[in-house]
């Protein structure tokens, strides 16, 4: 009885060592209100290079967790790798719930959401363990198109502080960005699945190749047979033939993601 005791003491000690590290919750100051954020650091007093990652439609939380697992797993990933990872909380900040089938939206992307991003920046400016030039950003569906009005050059801070190192944006809605002429001042990646039925892989490899030649580097990659949301964690797919196609392409989104951060 006492080795089957002790047995299980260590297996639980083993198993808190090998947890998921918690999110720190952060507050952080808007022209008006407060933007709630969770925070992933590592451990020591840096300077790291740091993430702003930006939820989808769906929100960045749920009821009793303040990290959804697709944007938890990622976040995950890029805290292994050194870096810190900050998730700003658009709608929950506002009181808001998931706005995936809002008709009338109280917080677009190009506007409020612009402005989380440059709070956001701000913010970390400010905060002695952060890399202050390695500040990137990453986003998906409703937050990689916000991430694509923050890129563009005339949404640049004007002060002196170091511009985002680079950006990816998982399936964004490029069709206003393609029809309006975007170009990007930050080195931009976009990455969408062939198959995408709900952004456009059309508008946005239409998109990357106006920038091309009056911007900075942009870059698309189209994963063939993938669809939507072809990054989340394993298992969560509806059919086992979208899942095998969807593994691939997140294993090799996984790979181009390190290497555009690490650039």
């Amino acid at each position: 009885m006492r080795f089957r005791l002790t047995a299980l003491f260590l297996a639980l000690l083993v198993s808190a060592a090998h947890a998921a590290p918690a999110p720190q919750p952060v507050d952080i100051p808007l022209a008006s209100g407060v933007l709630h954020a969770q925070l992933y650091k590592p451990e020591g007093a840096g300077p790291f290079p740091t993430v702003i990652a930006l939820h989808g439609c769906g929100g960045l939380g749920g009821h009793s967790d303040p990290v959804l697992p697709r944007y938890r797993d990622w976040a995950e990933r890029l805290l292994k790798a050194g870096n810190a990872v900050l998730l700003p909380d658009s709608y929950g900040s506002r009181e808001l719930g998931p706005q995936c089938r809002v008709r009338e939206m109280h917080v677009k992307a190009r506007r409020e959401r612009v402005a989380d991003i440059a709070a956001s920046r701000a913010w970390l400016m400010k905060q002695a363990w952060v890399a202050h030039d390695r500040v990137s950003l990453i986003g998906w569906a409703n937050g990689a198109s916000a991430l694509l009005w923050a890129v563009r050059p005339q949404s640049a801070a004007r002060d002196l502080t170091p511009d985002f190192r680079a950006a990816i944006a998982f399936y964004p809605d490029c069709r206003i960005s393609a029809g309006l002429g975007w170009s990007t001042r930050v080195p931009t990646l976009v990455l969408i699945g062939a198959d995408d039925d709900v952004s456009s892989p059309p508008a946005c490899r239409q998109m990357v190749d106006g920038a091309r030649g009056r911007s900075a580097l942009a870059r698309i990659v189209v994963y063939p047979g993938a669809d939507h949301d072809f990054d989340r964690a394993a298992g969560t797919q509806l059919h086992a033939a979208a899942e095998h196609t969807d593994a691939e392409a997140r294993a090799a989104s996984q790979k181009d993601v390190a290497q555009w951060l690490a650039r």
